[in-house]
């Protein structure tokens, strides 16, 4: 009866261990065992496994997976062919797996990838905003569970740049500004590049639950408006982003592509008045993370790097740029600027790569931080300050090929620019008055014309860098009660072509004309825009009003 006694006990006691334990487990991974690893040894260990009853944890019947890469931030090891693995962690670090092709992580409720362990024995610091509770000593066993799916080597990914709501009101925007337009996507996943929210930390439960409706992995990148600005030291900037997303760096898979996720966000407090700043750079750590992580991709894939504020504007760019130009398939995408760009960088800005390397600053979600006079829904129209309209991206790949296309929101994917000439033109003024192409999403490499009517000839028109005519004239138009603009400051881009309309319509009558404008991109893709001009006699003259169409 005794020994009965006991082994009842006995079992009770291993039951509280499990329930215990199964309390900590995140959607993300699962960790097992009767005992936690001592702190002293600070070694984590685990099994990567394919979870064929979903249910998180590893059964004694699951395949365990071989080769897949496991990191602390820094190094990397991979499975071996039981799919164990041993990395060492700090008393603050976080575990993660890096995504294999062929496979998908654990998903959280709202379609946020779990694909870490965060150890913080202690948990975060007291913050405004919360951080992590603490996890207590390391488990024996920290498992990632993976779910096979199909990868092919043509898909689609969403990019949102800088989306920034500071309140719910503004969380709303999104929801019926862009949300409706992407509802049913056949893109494979969805990228937010930083400014996920602005400051305030809270708006990341109700923005993760909006882009959750999607029904797509949604992947996130740190941003300066991500951070808790009432620390006073750098590692503790990124709690709450941790809390809710995990490592603010990291890498996957998919397809032929590999995304390494990068955080630029060097937030630090200036000694000499106690203020909270930051400004890009990756450090040291990172940098050996992306160097690990790199020399385990195979040369022939596409590595697309993704950050927040733009890699041109990034201290330590120089580091990472000695990592990727050798590599044939190479791109980076960011935000943060509040406007549209294709940058491609070369040798003056110490690239050495055979072929200069093409550097996208993303169409913003938020626009000019949701500026302007709000629209018929209530939704200010919120113009970026290079005169192109607030949206999103979508990128196409096809093994190392890829497409960026342009999206306004609330617009159809036609529009992909704007003309801007006088509502009328005299016909003694032609050729001192500027036809005035703002084309959102082209490069220096891409070709415009225009002609008049449906058959004339196209004329080509001279692409120059400058600020767009429209975002002023809204600017100045759209005053606040102090007499402020309601737009920031304009800044100068390099998506503008222009064509004295004297050399497109030199001997046009009186009346109306058709307008057209052809954009071919670097690709050989074509779109073509329209325009009415009105004609008119010299004394016949009104208005002069820019205004576009």
């Amino acid at each position: 009866m005794r020994q009965v006694i006991q082994r009842i006990a006995l079992a009770f006691s291993l039951i509280i261990k499990v329930v215990v334990l199964n309390a900590m487990v995140t959607p993300c991974l699962s960790w097992q065992g009767e005992t936690a690893v001592s702190s002293e040894q600070q070694m984590a260990k685990g099994i990567v496994f394919v979870d064929s009853n979903h249910d998180g944890k590893l059964d004694a019947d699951e395949q365990r997976i071989s080769g897949v890469r496991i990191s602390n931030g820094q190094s990397i090891v991979m499975t071996n062919p039981q799919g164990e693995y041993n990395i060492p962690v700090s008393d603050d670090q976080i575990v993660f797996v890096i995504k294999p092709r062929g496979f998908r992580t654990a998903l959280s409720e709202d379609n946020l990838p779990r694909f870490y362990y965060i150890h913080k024995p202690a948990g975060s610091p007291k913050l405004r905003f919360s951080g992590v509770a603490a996890t207590g000593p390391l488990p024996s066993s920290i498992n990632f569970p993976l779910y096979p799916q199909n990868e092919p080597e043509n898909f689609k990914a969403i990019l949102f740049g800088d989306p920034q709501p500071r309140n719910l009101t503004e969380v709303g925007y999104i929801a019926e500004d862009v949300i409706p337009e992407v509802i049913g996507t056949d893109a494979s996943m969805g990228v937010t590049l930083g400014d996920i929210v602005f400051d305030d930390l809270s708006c990341f439960t109700a923005v993760n639950e909006t882009y959750g409706l999607l029904g797509i992995p949604w992947y996130n990148i740190i941003g300066n408006h991500d951070i808790n600005l009432d620390v006073k030291q750098r590692k503790y900037a990124n709690e709450t982003f941790e809390n809710t997303y995990g490592p603010s760096y990291y890498s996957f898979d998919y397809g032929n592509v590999h995304f390494i996720a990068a955080d630029n966000i060097n937030y630090h407090v200036d000694p000499t008045d106690g203020r909270s700043k930051y400004n890009a750079k990756f450090g040291q750590q990172q940098l050996e993370f992306i160097k690990n992580d790199l020399a385990l991709v195979p040369a022939n894939s596409l590595v697309v790097i993704l950050m927040h504020i733009p890699l041109t504007g990034t201290i330590d760019r120089q580091e990472l740029y000695r990592l990727i130009e050798k590599r044939p398939f190479c791109l980076s995408i960011s935000g943060h600027t509040h406007y549209h760009a294709n940058k491609f960088i070369d040798q003056t800005d110490g690239w050495n790569g055979d072929q200069p390397h093409h550097h996208i600053i993303n169409v913003t979600v938020s626009g000019s931080w949701w500026g302007g006079n709000p629209d018929e829904r209530g939704i200010p129209h919120t113009m970026m300050k290079d005169g192109a309209p607030n949206g999103y991206s979508i990128i196409s790949f096809d093994n190392t090929n890829y497409q960026l296309d342009f999206y306004a929101a609330g617009r159809p994917k036609s529009y992909q620019m704007n003309i801007v000439f006088p509502d009328e033109v005299a016909t003694n003024k032609m050729v001192a008055t500027d036809l005035i192409a703002n084309v959102f999403n082209a490069t220096s490499q891409d070709k415009v014309e225009a002609r008049v009517g449906w058959e004339g000839d196209w004329h080509p028109l001279v692409n120059y860098n400058g600020v767009s005519p429209l975002y002023q004239e809204v600017a100045q138009r759209e005053l606040l009660p102090d007499g402020r603009p309601m737009l920031g400051a304009p800044n100068e881009t390099e998506h503008l072509w222009k064509l004295p309309l004297g050399d497109l319509v030199a001997n046009a009558a009186v009346g109306h004309h058709l307008v057209q404008v052809r954009w071919t991109d670097r690709t050989g893709r074509t779109t073509v825009s329209n325009r009415v001009l009105r004609v008119v006699e010299s004394k016949e003259v009104s208005s002069t009003t820019e205004t576009p169409k």
